[in-house]
């Protein structure tokens, strides 16, 4: 074998080793750009109507109409909106780590978004918004305040009639109280408060029995919506008997987002020149610039409006790229990003040790 053939031959032996090498110094740490959504806060307020035990003695006795039958209605008393955020599948990318680069340390969350580079940093937490009930007071029982002769009625008419009667001695008595003509006035101010007390909740008890009960609980319902264009779509359905119900249940009426860029970011047109410096120090490093967008929500049989906001969305935006010259041997950086929008909060410049 001539000298060529011996040279060819390591050559060929050394290049898997030259390789490997090269794979070895070069290290990457994969990351995610965030995606901004909204979500939504629906607060609906149930109604429960059960009709009392004398309800259709009503009219007869009480000279009003009610229904007969219980009934359940729900009704929307308003919509919050806080920002949120995910990673975005579309948006991977590596950082080079290498020897020719000062880069310490990288700071991503727990879903790998990309938080910070040789500098601490925290994940971002949303709100998760719920109600909490003021306590209720004590439902009144009617049994407590019917006299001997309402609980020993023979009939649900008789009955009817004695407690209707008693409803109207209870009205009597307080009028001739706030006017003075009682028999037992009270002797001060507490005291005829108590009295006025007393009678109000006998009537409403004994009342209960004709006009039934409304009871009305508050719930709080958060969706969740990543918008990745502009336009009008159904963020959810709601029915007047059922309350919040899923988008293609068309028992509910609608109701729309409508989203709209308000471009607020352009896109650089870089030269040819700048394209090829890019390329040259380009270390995976990418940061977004988000756009405002502004969203309004409405629906219903009028398509009310019930609410508007605006917010900054990176998938509206572009995807900048950070040169690797900012993390030199002798002066590095550190870059702090909005753990939201994924663009760059804070960058500055320091002398490596």
């Amino acid at each position: 074998m001539n000298n060529k053939h011996i040279l060819q031959a390591l050559c060929l032996l050394m290049a898997p080793m030259a390789m490997q090498a090269q794979s070895q110094s070069i290290e990457g740490t994969s990351y995610y750009l965030p995606m901004n959504g909204m979500r939504f806060t629906v607060k609906v307020e149930k109604t429960q109507y059960t009709p009392g035990r004398l309800c259709q003695y009503t009219e007869r006795f009480m000279k009003q109409s009610v229904t007969q039958q219980p009934s359940t209605t729900y009704r929307i008393i308003g919509i919050a909106m806080d920002p949120i955020a995910k990673p975005d599948a579309s948006k991977r990318f590596e950082i080079i780590m290498d020897k020719k680069h000062t880069i310490s340390n990288i700071v991503t969350s727990n879903a790998q978004q990309l938080l910070a580079i040789n500098a601490k940093a925290t994940e971002a937490t949303f709100p998760v918004r719920s109600f909490k009930p003021a306590p209720r007071p004590k439902a009144l029982n009617p049994n407590d305040y019917m006299t001997e002769d309402i609980l020993s009625a023979g009939s649900t008419a008789k009955m009817a009639e004695l407690t209707a009667k008693e409803i109207y001695d209870i009205r009597d008595s307080r009028n001739q109280l706030s006017r003075g003509e009682a028999d037992n006035l009270p002797k001060d101010g507490a005291q005829l408060k108590l009295m006025y007390e007393n009678m109000n909740r006998q009537e409403q008890a004994l009342s209960q029995l004709f006009y039934g009960t409304t009871t009305k609980d508050t719930t709080w319902t958060s969706l969740d919506c990543y918008p990745t264009k502009e336009g009008r779509s159904v963020l959810f359905r709601f029915s007047k008997h059922f309350g919040l119900v899923d988008c293609n249940d068309l028992s509910g009426t609608p109701y729309y987002i409508t989203v709209t860029d308000l471009h607020t970011v352009a896109q650089p047109q870089l030269t040819e020149e700048e394209k090829k410096k890019e390329d040259k120090n380009d270390i995976g490093l990418r940061v977004s610039k988000p756009s405002k967008i502004s969203v309004v929500v409405s629906g219903g049989n009028d398509d009310q409006t019930l609410g508007k906001y605006e917010m900054n969305a990176a998938q509206f935006g572009f995807v900048e790229s950070l040169s690797g010259e900012l993390f030199g041997k002798k002066q590095t950086s550190q870059i702090l990003l909005d753990p939201l929008t994924g663009s760059v909060k804070e960058i500055k410049a320091l002398a490596v040790e």
